[in-house]
């Protein structure tokens, strides 16, 4: 919706700073950040090896204009805002969660399952529009006694009832072949949620009422959900001396800021997962999706890699700490030479060996 704290959020997030404003739609146009994923193990394999660079991995984050009723419809900037959320692989649906008299709430009231609702019917009409249309086209064909065509229009016939019902794409149970035709429908309500209650500061450790009906249904849908302030996180953001950091975290109660917590959910979100690579030039931290074997976790780095993938030389992280050096970890018998069918785990320290 409109005035949640999303622009105040992204901006905390990412140097790209969105503008922020008490008014609905101070958003139009989509803002795009780069943002660093913090990773502390990245730190420790520099202090050992001491490279000349240290790259880590990052996400993507855009901040889309707010949503009303009738978006599906074109109402406010309804159709560009679609367009937009279309386009994304993961959604972090900010929740207002907080009462405040200075900031409007275009609906006059503070509801975030209200909220909440409003935007799920709204991206559901959109999908339904979608699968509708393609259904149609199917349906035909199945009529002319397709088998695949007469499967595929059962799949449909699902995802309509399901939407029908106020139900996401998301809670549908598919298999493989039908999360296939779900990827390239690209429908909204199929992306993975993770709800973002924006609070004031008393409640950023323990939530309040607002969040915990909020949680109810996070849990029902088995959906993630994160508590940040994202009022707080602004001021936080604003401090570039480490030491105030700390100390202004420790008055809140917080270990860590907010922020860093979202990013690090928002990659799990996304199922990815980081590698590195460790040598005198740089320590980098690489990106790859869960479940990649070792010519995929490859590819990361350049096509070239996976094309001509001889093996890799792999170390686990936890090794690499506990015995200081590479040199170190074989003379321990603990480096792995991994052929093709290697599944890449969280952590891995890797070295690639192609031929092209």
């Amino acid at each position: 919706m409109p005035n949640v704290g999303k622009s105040t959020l992204f901006n905390c997030l990412s140097n790209a700073k969105a503008q922020s404003a008490n008014f609905p739609f101070c958003t139009i146009e989509p803002n795009v950040g780069v943002i660093t994923v913090p990773d502390p193990r990245l730190q420790k394999l520099a202090e050992l090896v001491k490279p000349q660079n240290v790259i880590p991995t990052t996400v993507e984050i855009v901040d889309i204009a707010g949503l009303v009723k009738g978006a599906s419809k074109g109402e406010g900037l309804g159709n560009k805002f679609l367009g937009n959320i279309r386009e994304t692989d993961a959604i972090l649906h900010v929740l207002r969660c907080f009462d405040d008299g200075n900031v409007v709430h275009v609906d006059g009231s503070v509801d975030p399952i209200r909220d909440k609702e409003v935007i799920d019917m709204e991206l559901q009409l959109k999908d339904l529009e979608t699968v509708q249309a393609r259904a149609t086209k199917i349906k035909k064909a199945a009529q002319t006694g397709d088998k695949e065509a007469a499967k595929s229009y059962g799949f449909y016939e699902r995802i309509i009832t399901a939407l029908e019902s106020g139900k996401s794409a998301r809670s549908v149970d598919l298999d493989d072949s039908e999360i296939a035709i779900l990827k390239e429908l690209q429908l909204i309500t199929a992306k993975p949620v993770m709800y973002v209650c924006n609070v004031d500061e008393a409640s950023v450790i323990s939530g309040n009422p607002y969040v915990e009906r909020v949680q109810e249904i996070a849990r029902a849908e088995g959906a993630s959900l994160m508590i940040i302030g994202a009022a707080i996180e602004a001021d936080i953001a604003e401090l570039d001396d480490p030491d105030e950091r700390s100390m202004f975290l420790e008055d809140l109660g917080l270990k860590e800021a907010g922020v860093a917590q979202l990013i690090r959910k928002a990659y799990e979100l996304l199922d990815l997962q980081t590698y590195f690579t460790a040598g005198e030039k740089e320590v980098r931290a690489w990106t790859y999706r869960k479940g990649f074997k070792a010519p995929q976790a490859a590819g990361v780095i350049h096509t070239d890699f996976q094309k001509g993938f001889i093996r890799a030389e792999v170390m686990a992280y936890d090794d690499f700490i506990a015995f200081g050096s590479e040199a170190a970890v074989k003379e321990a018998g603990k480096l792995g030479v991994e052929g093709k069918e290697y599944l890449v785990k969280d952590g891995d320290i890797m070295h690639f060996r192609f031929n092209v």
